[in-house]
């Protein structure tokens, strides 16, 4: 038991860890240094702030590494509940990690460039800073789907909230549906935002639930006398 609930607790430190470098590498240095529209204004980003552009290369290796982790530690964490489905947030939460991976290996193409220019440094710059948006963009659909089988995990396990498990199933879904309509309706961009909301709010309970509670331990009493209820049940011999 304690053993389950000390995994569950790493997993949440790992989850947690995904959340914060994603918000500081994605969200807050890359909109400081890109410039939509504007490549002189994103290759001037880059060389008056070498130290954030190579904090950003950071960062997102730092997803990497804690996506890479988390996919793991919940292939551990759920591997007795749903063999399959645990399996399935390792391999599309790896396949994430991957995805991130090409896109820090672009900005990091990026940083050099833009310190050493290779013919137009500036278009340059600006093409590699939109692949690796787009990494991110299509990296959503792997996203979406670790978090299928997420919730199918806390569904089938009974050592989580129900309804959280029915909030990462949605969510992923949603996340999903919203990389297609990022791309086949650009124009509606409220749309794709809407379609993750639950996935937000389901990954932030998520990590709540598995640093605070971990598992409920009731179920986890009650577990040991499930598990031996085959071999009792079976024909002897």
């Amino acid at each position: 038991m304690h053993a389950l609930i000390r995994t569950a607790r790493t997993t949440g430190l790992l989850y947690l860890g995904l959340a914060i470098t994603g918000l500081v590498g994605f969200l807050l240095i890359r909109s400081q240094l890109f410039a939509a529209g504007d490549p002189g204004t994103t290759l001037a980003n880059l060389v008056e702030h070498e130290s954030l552009a190579r904090a950003g290369v950071a960062f997102e290796l730092l997803i990497v590494v804690t996506q890479a982790l988390a996919a793991v530690w919940f292939y551990r964490l759920f591997r007795t509940a749903d063999s399959l489905a645990a399996g399935g947030i390792a391999v599309f939460g790896l396949v994430n990690a991957v995805a991130i991976l090409v896109s820090a290996a672009l900005l990091a193409t990026a940083v050099q460039v833009a310190l050493v220019p290779v013919g137009d440094a500036a278009a340059t710059v600006q093409l590699l800073y939109l692949v690796s948006g787009d990494m991110w963009g299509v990296g959503g659909l792997s996203f979406g789907l670790w978090l299928i089988p997420m919730g199918q995990c806390v569904l089938r396990s009974g050592w989580m909230p129900r309804a959280l498990g029915w909030i990462l199933v949605v969510g992923g879904v949603g996340y999903v549906l919203s990389t297609f309509v990022k791309y086949l309706a650009p124009g509606v961009p409220v749309v794709a935002d809407v379609l993750v909301v639950p996935a937000t709010i389901g990954e932030f309970w998520m990590i709540g639930y598995l640093l605070v509670r971990g598992v409920r331990r009731q179920a986890l009493h009650d577990a040991p006398s499930t598990a031996r209820t085959p071999a009792r049940t079976s024909p002897s011999s």
